[in-house]
C-alpha cells in the first residue's frame, strides 16, 4: 500500500510505530476512557493521539500492553487493528457498552461475545456474508473466567452488531422500517443477548490477520424489558467491563506463558 504518513513504519491513523505497543490491547470505542483504563497499567505512557484514536501503553504483571480507542462503529475499529497488527499487537480484547436483547440481560450486567451478527457493513470489506464472525475461543474463555473471578453478572453469546444506532432505537422512523423490524425479531428469536457496533468487523477482520480478538460489554439498559415495563436499570459506569478487560488480559499472560 501506499505511504501516506511519510515515514515509514508510521501508522497514518493511530501515528505509532513498532514498539509502541504490547502484544495484548484494549480496544474502548471512545477515547475518553483510555485514560481510565491506562490507570490500571504499570507506568502507562500516552503514546499518540490523532482523530479518534488515543493509545496509551504501560505493563501488566511484567508484560507491556497497550490501550488504543477505536472511535464508534466497524470502520474505525478495523483501522485500528489493521495498524495495531502492523505495529507488533496480536491479541486485542474490545471493551464498551452495549443495549440488551434478551429479557435476562439488565442494565448493569456484562455481556461477553462469542459471535456476532454481521448486520454492518465494514466485515463485508474482509470476507463474504457466509463466514462467522466469531471470537477467539481463548480470548472469550479469559474474559468469562474473569467475570467468574470478580464476581460479575454476566451472559455469554451472540451479539448484534449494526451501523446505524438510530436504526435500532427509531427503525419506525426509516424508510427501511419493514427490514430492521423483521431482522430484530430474528435476532430476539435466536437469543441475541445484545447490540453494539464493532465486534462483527473486528471479529472477521482478527480472523483475516490471524490474531485473537474478543469483546465485553457494559449493558446500559434493555429497550425490549423497557417495552414490557420490566424493571430497567440504566447504568453507564464502564469500569465493572474495564476490571473484566484487564483481568482477562491477565489471565491470558498468564496462559501464554504457561504454553
Amino acid at each position: 500500500m501506499q505511504n501516506y504518513s511519510g515515514e515509514v513504519g508510521l501508522q497514518y491513523h493511530l501515528q505509532i510505530r513498532p514498539g509502541d505497543v504490547g502484544r495484548y490491547v484494549i480496544l474502548p470505542g471512545d477515547p475518553k476512557r483510555c485514560a481510565k483504563i491506562a490507570k490500571h497499567f504499570e507506568n502507562a505512557q500516552l503514546v499518540a493521539d490523532s482523530r479518534e484514536y488515543i493509545t496509551y501503553t504501560g505493563y501488566l504483571d511484567g508484560e507491556k500492553v497497550s490501550v488504543t480507542s477505536t472511535g464508534i462503529g466497524g470502520p474505525s475499529a478495523s483501522i485500528a487493528l489493521e495498524e495495531l497488527v502492523l505495529c507488533g499487537a496480536d491479541t486485542f480484547i474490545r471493551v464498551g457498552t452495549c443495549g440488551g436483547i434478551d429479557l435476562e440481560v439488565k442494565g448493569g450486567d456484562v455481556v461477553v461475545s462469542t459471535g456476532a451478527v454481521r448486520m454492518e457493513g465494514t466485515s463485508r470489506e474482509y470476507a463474504p456474508i457466509e463466514y462467522p464472525a466469531v471470537a477467539d475461543f481463548e480470548v472469550a474463555n479469559a474474559l468469562v473466567k474473569a467475570c467468574k473471578a470478580l464476581d460479575v453478572p454476566f451472559h455469554t453469546g451472540v451479539v448484534q452488531c449494526k451501523d446505524a444506532f438510530y436504526g435500532q432505537h427509531e427503525p419506525e422512523r426509516m424508510p427501511v422500517s419493514y427490514e430492521l423490524l423483521n431482522k430484530w425479531e430474528a435476532w430476539k428469536r435466536m437469543g441475541c443477548k445484545a447490540s453494539e457496533m464493532e465486534s462483527a468487523a473486528l471479529f472477521i477482520a482478527a480472523s483475516h490477520l490471524r490474531v485473537r480478538c474478543g469483546s465485553n460489554f457494559l449493558v446500559v439498559g434493555n429497550q425490549e424489558r423497557n417495552a414490557l415495563g420490566m424493571d430497567n436499570p440504566i447504568v453507564h459506569d464502564t469500569e465493572i467491563a474495564i476490571k473484566v478487560a484487564v483481568e482477562g488480559i491477565r489471565n491470558l499472560i498468564k496462559e501464554d506463558k504457561e504454553k
